[in-house]
Order: C-alpha cells, then sequence, then structure tokens
C-alpha cells in the first residue's frame, strides 16, 4: 500500500507520527481543502510529469497551474502529464495519493516557487486521504527535492 511506503519514507525523519488519515478524501486540492479546514491554495498538490523520458514529480501550491512557456524553459521540452493509467507504475503512488514520499528511484522531484508564499503545506502521503502539514524547510528535506523551479502561474 501506497501509504505505507510514504510512512516509511517519513520514518527516516522522525515524521511518520505526523501522518493525518482523514475519514473523507482528499484525492483533489478541492477535497482536502475541505477535509484539513484549510485554503486550497495550502494544499501542496504534486504533479507527475515525462521528462526525457523520465517521470519527475512537481510539488506546486493548489492553486497553481503550470506554465506550458515556463515549463518548457525550465526542462528544455513540453510539458507533458504522465496517463492516469501509468502513474502508479512510473512513480510508486496512484493518482490521488501521488506524493513525493517513498516513489520509485530516479524520480526526480522538483518544488514549484509557487509554494514560497506559504510557511507550511500540506502535500499527501500515499492515499487518497492522507496528509501531512510540513514547514517548507521541511518539505525540501524529505522530499528529497533537487531544488525549486519556475514553471506555474496563479
Amino acid at each position: 500500500m501506497a501509504i505505507e511506503k510514504a510512512r516509511k519514507h517519513l520514518a527516516e525523519y522522525g515524521m511518520e507520527e505526523r501522518i493525518q488519515e482523514l475519514s473523507e478524501s482528499s484525492a483533489t486540492v478541492a477535497l482536502a481543502a475541505k477535509a484539513l479546514g484549510c485554503e486550497p491554495k495550502r494544499i501542496a498538490k504534486t504533479l507527475s510529469f515525462i521528462v526525457k523520458g523520465n517521470p519527475i514529480l512537481i510539488v506546486a501550491a493548489g492553486d497553481a497551474k503550470i506554465s506550458n512557456p515556463k515549463f518548457k524553459q525550465t526542462f528544455s521540452e513540453k510539458a507533458r502529464m504522465i496517463p492516469a493509467d501509468q502513474i502508479e507504475e512510473l512513480v510508486g503512488h496512484a493518482v490521488g495519493g501521488v506524493c513525493p514520499f517513498g516513489i520509485k528511484e530516479g524520480v526526480k522531484v522538483y518544488l514549484d516557487e509557487s509554494l514560497k508564499r506559504f510557511e507550511s503545506v500540506f502535500p499527501a502521503c500515499g492515499s487518497a486521504n492522507s496528509a501531512i502539514l510540513l514547514s517548507l524547510e521541511e518539505l525540501e528535506e524529505v522530499s528529497k527535492s533537487e531544488g525549486y523551479v519556475d514553471v506555474s502561474k496563479e
């Protein structure tokens, strides 16, 4: 189960006990915001793309949308999202629970500049009803990100 992969990953940082398993779905930004009682923009959504034949994840603020020109400028190719039926196979988590924790080896994670507006955000934890509150510094560390990119528009 993907939440267990995320839990094991977060345990390396002593954060597994902070995972919130919700009684309702948090599979979309709107559902997560409602379940957590926060603004949708504070949900850290994880988007999956194929770049140079490899899967990557971009964690962005809940209200951010990918800017195709910025994406192409950053990654030297057009933004191509991973088809929903291939995400779990390529990344390690199913749609609704995609997160940067406990992912398959070789999947690079990037954090979008849109997150920098907040002190803390709520990324998913591998299932359609889980989340964790992390400061940006914690997210940077536990996601093992390649760093920040500017590929979104609000």
